[in-house]
């Protein structure tokens, strides 16, 4: 007996060809009266996908993989979920990997390891250098997210980014025109990561525009941008005599400022009455925190949307394509934990 198509499916169904492949690739618009017809068509009828007969058929798999450092953080689940619904609107599917921070791991994803299976890779590197980057870019479809860890007009490969320098100053402003004056950095880290090094310019920045001098003992060292490094950094500035201690502090993530509630909670110090805190990765941890936390809000819904539509330009394309920076949105939340007050939250 021939195996089930498509066709098959849809007539079976009632739907067209396209709305069948649309529920099988898991596309997030579709009625679920549609999808749960479909599916029945496709249990009655045995189907199952040849992705053998399709890569036969135009050359490519229909996989992508986003590779990210750790899925356990929620900027990275949070932006997963938007990368996976932009690609299966345009026919992908996405495999999920994670490297833990590994150089060795991230270059050898960057490479789409089973390259026979992966026709593209969204990469978000912590620790691989701009030289490895540059030497694998042109041989496979890769776009960057994240931080740009090489300097000048270098463009290494296709990269989706939000202007960090401009962000973390944009929230350290915001913190001393609330006249704060001892602002503290939770977020500078040994390794000088892309990351941590332009949150903390922008965040010098804003206190030069502000009249204010930078405190290096304001700035505890952190290992990784994670709940109880966050708590670790906020006791040690919260240990500090009384007349040194900060008014204010700027978490480089949400999760580092989640932490730092806990140890202000810790020593009795009120927030935002005693210590202004904000942070940056706009996740709904930030939300629903008590207080609420200040952020900056990353749109990942249009960051995933430029990787996606930048890599499957890059799949598609017959000639090789130029290598582009792209910028995403960005925009500071401000909630209870620096203007106090209460707020209702959404339903």
């Amino acid at each position: 007996m021939a195996a089930a198509t498509l066709k098959d499916v849809a007539e079976r169904a009632g739907v067209s060809i396209k709305t069948v492949s649309n529920v099988v690739r898991g596309a997030p618009r579709v009625s679920e009266t549609t999808r749960t017809r479909v599916m029945q068509a496709v249990a009655e009828l045995g189907y199952r996908p040849n992705p053998s007969a399709r890569r036969l058929r135009t050359g490519r798999s229909g996989l992508i993989a986003l590779v990210v450092p750790d899925l356990a953080t929620p900027y990275f689940a949070e932006l997963a979920h938007h990368v996976r619904t932009e690609a299966a609107d345009l026919g992908f599917t996405v495999l999920i990997e994670e490297t833990q921070g590994s150089a060795t791991e991230e270059l050898r994803l960057a490479t789409g390891v089973g390259a026979s299976l992966l026709d593209g890779v969204i990469l978000s590197p912590l620790r691989v250098s701009p030289d490895e980057l540059a030497a694998v870019a042109p041989e496979f479809p890769l776009v960057l997210l994240g931080e740009r860890s090489y300097e000048g007009d270098r463009v290494v490969a296709d990269h989706v980014l939000i202007d960090n320098v401009a962000a973390a100053r944009e929230v350290t402003a915001h913190l001393a025109g609330l006249g704060r004056t001892r602002i503290a950095a939770v977020g500078v880290d040994r390794q000088a990561s892309a990351t941590s090094r332009q949150r903390l310019e922008g965040f010098q920045q804003a206190l030069h525009e502000a009249g204010l001098t930078y405190d290096p003992r304001l700035a505890p060292h952190v290992k990784e941008f994670d709940r109880r490094n966050g708590l670790q950094a906020m006791r040690t500035l919260a240990a500090l005599p009384v007349g040194e201690r900060p008014d204010a502090v700027f978490c480089f993530s949400d999760l580092l400022a989640v932490g730092a509630q806990r140890a202000l909670h810790e020593a009795g110090m009120s927030v935002p009455d005693d210590v202004a805190l904000a942070s940056i990765d706009g996740t709904e941890e930030a939300l629903y925190s008590t207080p609420s936390l200040t952020s900056v809000v990353p749109d990942k819904s249009a960051i995933a949307s430029l990787a996606v539509k930048c890599l499957t330009a890059r799949i598609r394309a017959e000639e090789p394509l130029p290598f582009e920076l792209h910028l995403a949105p960005y925009w500071l939340e401000t909630r209870e934990s620096t203007v106090g007050g209460r707020r209702e939250l959404p339903v």
